[in-house]
């Protein structure tokens, strides 16, 4: 036997297991690195958060990855240089991680990594007809297993797109095997660059659990405060507070068609960006806005989105009606930190407690590289649960393997 799928068979044996896992989101602020340790498998497993930090990405690294990011026309040679170029960025991060810690690669048996998206295409955005949906991350897993020594488990979205899946979101795995309570129906809001929550039944049945994205969440303010502040984000919303919401912009805003189709479907920055918002200031004749309004209002669009969405779900539930007070909605992502949205989100949902992820001992900012590490642990010695045969939650174990030297 290759003495690499022998070391492979011997962790998936293993009674626990050493997992790093690894995200960077459309934000593109830096790497998310969680070391975990795993017992068991599928609505049984047992998750330790050890170890957790943000290396953030230097404006060079950014700008590098600006040049493919949610662009149809692009350079193919630099998609193709940065493709290794990000995966021994990412592994050497992770080094740097394990050195600070003092814990020997020989330690880790598992990286999982999500990698950097570049561009997500569902057949909902590109509309071609004969073609299926796609997204594309990188960030090469083999180089990540030669610079770091470690098994990587990397591309988990193209199972979920061969599956039928749009490739996002993925949250829905893991936030049911980690987060779900019998007794309590969750809503876990994330909100990145795109919003998206999972709706987890307070039945444990995993053929109820539910997710989506709404819209945008941090996108479109982030690339407005990077376009005319050179800054990466509104800090505290401080800019977007001395603003007021324009009823107009917002309109036009909210008239996109994605908002209209049915769930569960998946955006990203190729349609929620700059030019989405340039083009919607000129149908409303708002050009003339100072930038404090158009981050308050661009607040406010996030929000709106989120909380309709969130509405058009649970208010048809049974479980609702006979009881509201059982729903809570956690938080996670740079949204929560933005008091503005949250201010408007309370006020749009009046009726639901808002607690954050961190409550329920895993913190908000980790969460999204805990769920990778999840799935890189469900694709070793998982995989058995049904999620049923709905659209966009295909039964399926993800990830792609890449051995070391």
């Amino acid at each position: 036997m290759n003495q690499n799928i022998e070391k492979l068979y011997s962790i998936a044996q293993r009674d626990e297991r050493m997992i790093i896992g690894l995200m960077s989101g459309t934000s593109m602020d830096g790497l998310d690195v969680a070391l975990c340790k795993f017992r068991n498998s599928g609505g049984d497993t047992e998750i330790t958060l050890l170890h957790f930090g943000t290396f953030s990405f230097s404006e060079d690294i950014k700008d590098e990855i600006r040049t493919v990011f949610a662009k149809k026309e692009i350079d193919f040679q630099q998609l193709c240089v940065l493709n290794p170029w990000i995966g021994n960025l990412h592994g050497q991060i992770v080094n740097d991680f394990l050195k600070k810690l003092a814990i020997p690669a020989e330690k880790i048996d598992i990286i999982a990594s999500h990698g950097q998206t570049v561009f997500h295409s569902p057949k909902i955005l590109h509309g071609l007809e004969k073609f299926p949906n796609a997204t594309l991350q990188i960030g090469d897993g083999d180089h990540l297993a030669v610079k770091t020594g470690i098994i990587t488990l990397s591309d988990f979205r193209q199972k979920h797109c061969a599956a039928g899946g749009e490739g996002a979101p993925l949250a829905v795995y893991g936030d049911y095997l980690i987060f779900s309570k019998r007794g309590e129906n969750r809503i876990l809001l994330n909100m990145g660059g795109i919003a998206n929550f999972t709706y987890l039944a307070g039945s444990l049945d995993a053929n109820e659990v539910f997710a989506t994205d709404t819209g945008p969440g941090n996108t479109m303010i982030d690339a407005y405060m990077k376009k005319f502040f050179d800054l990466p984000y509104d800090e505290d919303a401080k800019t977007a507070s001395q603003g007021a919401v324009n009823q107009d912009l917002l309109k036009i805003l909210k008239q996109d068609d994605f908002f209209a189709k049915p769930f569960p479907k998946t955006t990203g920055p190729e349609l929620f960006n700059l030019e989405y918002l340039f083009n919607a200031q000129e149908k409303s004749k708002t050009r003339h806005l100072s930038s404090e309004d158009v981050l308050a209002t661009l607040c406010r669009f996030s929000a709106e989105t989120i909380a309709e969405a969130i509405q058009k779900l649970v208010f048809q539930l049974p479980e609702y009606t006979a009881n509201p007070a059982s729903f809570k909605i956690y938080g996670s992502g740079g949204g929560v930190h933005n008091p503005l949205i949250m201010q408007f989100l309370k006020e749009l949902l009046p009726d639901f407690d808002f607690l954050r992820t961190d409550d329920l001992g895993i913190s908000g900012d980790a969460k999204e590289a805990v769920l990778f590490a999840t799935l890189a642990n469900e694709a070793l010695v998982g995989g058995k649960t049904d999620f049923g045969s709905r659209k966009g939650v295909p039964s399926v174990s993800m990830g792609k393997i890449s051995f070391p030297l």
